[in-house]
């Protein structure tokens, strides 16, 4: 009888304890622009795999093509003021970047942390392929945003900053 309390106990336990350890959360991808936050063009959703995270999006409402897609510092989609001009997603800061690296290398580089595979959106607006970002592990993106940029991604600071990705056009928050 001892046996069989101290097994559902245990059992009990690792219930209560399992969405602790969720391997998996969505995020809400809503429209940024200059006026601030607008309305929502689907989601991602973000899992571990044995690759490292896994990106998963069911978007649409985006430009054909590639589109830069990082992980920010800060878990706010909110425009912001630069050199007295309102700037959409501003308030996400930089891509994450914890070993302070400054450079831009993309996802297998030794630059940003926050540096993910680009995403590819069809003729039709929408993208749902998944991208896997080797060096990243669900505690590191808890509590930052998700980012889409107007145009692709070289993974350079040449010959533009930051891979010259274009304007932040989609932002998420990462609960």
């Amino acid at each position: 009888m001892k046996s069989l309390v101290a097994v559902s106990i245990f059992v009990i336990g690792i219930l209560v304890a399992l969405p602790l350890f969720a391997a998996e959360t969505v995020v809400t991808m809503n429209v940024v622009g200059e006026q601030g936050i607008g309305k929502s063009i689907g989601a991602i959703t973000i899992s571990e795999g044995p690759k490292g995270l896994v990106f998963t999006p069911q978007l649409t409402d985006l430009t054909p093509g590639l589109h830069g897609f990082h992980v920010h510092q800060s878990p706010d989609c909110s425009a912001g003021m630069k050199e007295g001009k309102q700037v959409p997603g501003l308030a996400a800061g930089g891509h994450y970047d914890p070993a302070m690296a400054g450079k831009h290398e993309g996802h297998e580089g030794k630059g940003h942390l926050g540096d993910l595979p680009a995403l590819t959106v069809g003729a039709d607006g929408k993208t749902t392929t998944a991208v896997t970002a080797p060096r990243l592990k669900m505690a590191d993106v808890m509590g930052r945003s998700l980012m889409i940029h107007a145009g692709g991604d070289n993974y350079s600071d040449q010959p533009a900053p930051l891979g010259g990705g274009g304007a932040r056009v989609a932002c998420g928050v990462i609960k």
